[in-house]
C-alpha cells in the first residue's frame, strides 16, 4: 500500500510520564473523541509518549485509523486495571524482591546476581504483548491516519534521551545535545524501556544499550513533536500546572516515601513545565519578527501553538483516598516507608494501578476537558 502524507497543519499529542497518573490522559482523550464530529478520524497525526504516556501513545497509534475505537480500547484497559497487571504485587513476588534487597544490603560482597529493581514488571510485558498489535502502527501510517509515533527513553550508558520513532518517510532523524531521534520499528521493548521508572522497574536493553524511563534526562519533552513537523501541540500533563505546596514548619524528617515521591515528581513534572515556558517565550519572540524578515534571515524556528490540559485537583490526594485498594503486600511495603500516610501520597500516586484510582483519574480528565470544550474544539478543529 502506498504511504500517504497527512495534511497540514500537523497536530501532535504529547503524553507525559507519571506511572498510574497516566490514567488522567485517557479521560482527556475520551472527551476529545466525544467532542469530535468524526470519531474515526485521528486528530493527532503525530503521537509522542514518555513513560506510561508512551504506552498510551502506542495504543492509539496501533488503531489510529479508527480513533474512537482506539480510545475506547485504551479506556477499557485503564478502567479495569489491577496492580498485578503491571508488576508482581502478590506476597511471594514482593517477598522475593524484598529478600533479594535485604540480602544484597547485608551480604552484598558475597552475591554475584544483584536485584535489578524493586518490583518485577514481567506482567506488563505479557499484557502489552497480548493486547497491542504493533503492525497497526505501520498500517495507520500507510493509510495516512498517522504521520509518526515517537517513544522517549533514557540511555544509562550514553546519558542521551533517545526518541525512537516510526513514521512517514518525510520524518527525518535528528541530533541535538543529549537529544537524539532514531528511526525504529516500535515494539514492546521500547515501551518497557520508556516506562522503566528508576529503581522501581528494571532497565530494558535495546540494541547495544540499556534504557530507563524516558522522563529522565528529558530536557525538552515537546521537542520530538516539533522535530516531526508539529505546528500545534496538545500537551496532557500529570500534575497541576505550577503545582506547589505552601511552606510550613515541619519538625519530623521526611519519610523515604516522601523523598522518593519528590524525586519522581522532579523527573516526571519539572522538565515539562520548563519546556512549555521556553516554547511560549520563543513564540512571543517570533511574533515580534515579521514573517518576511524570518524568511530572509532563514531563522530555523517557527511558532508552535500549544494547548495544555492538566489536572484540576492534586492527584496525590486522590491516591491517598484510594490507597487501600492496593494489594496487601504492596500496602505493607509502602507502609513500611511511610507511603500510606495520607499526607505522603505522592509515591503511591505513581504506583496505584488499581481501578478505583484509575477510574477517578479518567473521570477527572474527562471533566477537565469538557469544561474547556469550546477551546478544545477550536484548537483541534474538531
Amino acid at each position: 500500500m502506498t504511504q500517504a502524507a497527512t495534511s497540514s497543519p500537523k497536530t501532535a499529542l504529547v503524553l507525559t510520564g507519571g506511572g498510574a497518573r497516566a490514567a488522567y490522559q485517557v479521560g482527556v482523550l475520551l472527551a476529545v473523541s466525544k467532542l469530535s464530529t468524526n470519531r474515526k478520524k485521528n486528530p493527532f497525526p503525530i503521537l509522542c509518549g514518555t513513560s506510561a504516556g508512551a504506552i498510551n501513545a502506542a495504543s492509539i497509534a496501533c488503531l489510529a485509523d479508527n480513533f474512537g475505537k482506539a480510545v475506547s480500547v485504551l479506556a477499557s484497559f485503564w478502567r479495569n486495571m489491577h496492580a498485578g497487571d503491571i508488576y508482581r504485587a502478590d506476597p511471594l513476588g514482593i517477598g522475593v524482591s524484598g529478600a533479594r534487597w535485604m540480602t544484597m544490603l547485608t551480604l552484598g560482597w558475597l552475591i554475584r546476581s544483584r536485584p535489578r529493581s524493586l518490583l518485577d514488571n514481567s506482567p506488563l510485558r505479557e499484557l502489552l504483548s497480548r493486547h497491542l498489535d504493533f503492525n497497526g502502527v505501520q498500517r495507520s501510517i500507510a493509510k495516512g491516519a498517522l504521520h509518526a509515533l515517537s517513544i522517549s527513553a533514557s540511555g544509562y550508558e550514553s546519558g542521551d534521551n533517545i526518541n525512537f520513532f516510526q513514521g512517514h518517510p518525510d520524518a527525518q532523524p535528528w541530533h541535538r545535545v543529549q537529544r537524539i531521534g532514531i528511526r525504529s520499528e516500535i515494539g514492546v521493548d521500547h515501551l518497557l524501556a520508556s516506562s522503566a521508572i528508576p529503581f522501581i522497574f528494571p532497565a530494558t536493553k535495546i540494541h547495544r544499550e540499556y534504557f530507563g524511563d524516558g522522563s529522565m534526562r528529558q530536557l525538552a519533552p515537546i521537542s520530538p513533536a516539533i522535530h516531526l513537523g508539529a505546528e500545534r501541540v496538545l500537551i496532557i500533563g500529570a500534575g497541576r500546572k505550577n503545582e506547589h505546596q505552601e511552606r510550613r514548619r515541619v519538625d519530623s524528617h521526611p519519610s523515604l516515601a516522601q523523598i522518593a515521591g519528590h524525586a519522581l515528581s522532579s523527573i516526571f513534572l519539572d522538565s515539562l513545565a520548563v519546556d512549555i515556558e521556553r516554547m511560549q517565550r520563543i513564540n512571543r519572540t517570533l511574533s515580534a519578527i515579521p514573517p518576511d524578515v524570518r524568511e530572509k534571515t532563514d531563522i530555523p524556528l517557527r511558532p508552535v501553538k500549544a494547548l495544555i490540559i492538566s489536572p484540576s485537583e492534586r492527584l496525590e490526594r486522590i491516591a491517598a483516598e484510594h490507597a487501600s485498594a492496593l494489594p496487601v503486600a504492596m500496602r505493607m511495603m509502602l507502609g513500611g516507608i511511610g507511603g500510606m500516610n495520607r499526607r505522603n501520597g505522592t509515591l503511591t500516586s505513581y504506583l496505584l494501578f488499581e481501578k478505583p484510582y484509575t477510574r477517578a483519574l479518567i473521570d477527572l480528565g474527562y471533566a477537565d476537558t469538557m469544561a474547556r470544550a469550546d477551546e478544545v474544539v477550536e484548537f483541534l478543529d474538531l
